[in-house]
């Protein structure tokens, strides 16, 4: 049966992220202990549910579901968490693997996925600021994070400013890291419009791997996502409005979709627990989006 044999594979790939020391210190912040919101077994019906606390304050699920079938990978992080930080990982020159870039980084990273879309030049298509550093100032849709505070929404770098939100870069209290997408999935609450399946169905109404990140500022949850795809019956990808059904299941307010496709892939401190979809295995990036131990954050 297709989901017993790829539920001994993330039992597997699970134990090994055990092994690393992410499960240690059983003192776990009382909302994530509590698994996925129930509107994503609501709507996804998963056949096989599992979650693996990572560190302090973030917390990974895979889930599968023969619906799509899909094979869903989510990273919870706690944005209350002082020790945790948010950033872009870069190449120098070229592309790389997003294990090169996390193995490369020079602070722990708990969590590492693909990042923005890039031109055949290996530049990205949006803004890129790495800890304060400006790398790329072009206005796009975009992750903002400075300190431990997060945003969504279409950014660009002018003047040693984060437009429109005025945030400095870098900042004496925190730095900045920016980092593109496209489209926006949901905004305020609300899907965004139609999210180009009318104008793009190819992109967006044919389903792909997919790699996104979403902000639920209530909650105060940043999640990651990475959908396998292309994939027969293990898993097939999803068109952008399924992936906005899922951050709206998540209970994110703010989504953006990364590159996708054969970039799309996950990592828990190393370790990848997605599947890229391309034979080669991990597709070399522009750049990635990293969650790392950030001791300095809680001074």
């Amino acid at each position: 049966m297709v989901c017993g044999r790829r539920f001994s594979i993330v039992v597997s790939v699970l134990a090994g992220v055990i092994a690393l020391g992410g499960c240690s210190a059983p003192d776990r912040p009382a909302r994530l202990a509590g698994g996925l919101p129930d509107g994503v077994t609501r709507v996804f019906v998963p056949d096989t549910l599992r979650s693996v606390h990572v560190a302090h304050g973030v917390r990974y699920h895979y889930l599968w579901s023969a619906t799509g079938p899909f094979a869903i990978h989510l990273a919870e992080i706690d944005l209350d968490r002082c020790g945790i930080g948010v950033d872009v990982g870069v190449v120098d020159a070229g592309l790389r693997s997003v294990s090169e870039i996390a193995a490369l980084h020079g602070r722990t990273v708990l969590v590492a996925v693909n990042g923005d879309f890039f031109t055949p030049e290996g530049r990205p298509t949006g803004p890129e600021v790495s800890r304060g550093v400006v790398r790329a100032s072009r206005t796009r849709p975009a992750l903002v994070w400075h300190g431990r505070r997060a945003w969504i929404g279409a950014a660009g770098v002018r003047e040693g400013l984060v437009e429109p939100l005025g945030w400095a870069v870098p900042d004496f209290l925190a730095e900045v890291d920016v980092i593109g997408g496209f489209p926006e999935l949901v905004d305020e609450g609300s899907r965004v419009g139609d999210l180009g399946v009318a104008s793009n169905p190819g992109f967006a109404a044919t389903r792909h791997p997919r790699t996104a990140v979403g902000l639920d500022l209530e909650r105060q949850r940043l999640w990651l996502v990475v959908v396998d795809g292309r994939q027969g019956d293990y898993s097939t990808g999803m068109t952008l409005p399924e992936l906005a059904d899922l951050f709206d299941a998540l209970g994110a307010t703010e989504a953006l979709n990364l590159d996708g496709g054969g970039s799309s892939v996950m990592l828990l401190r190393g370790r990848r627990v997605s599947r890229p979809s391309d034979a080669e295995g991990e597709r070399p990036v522009v750049n990635a989006l990293l969650i790392v131990e950030d001791p300095d954050g809680c001074r």
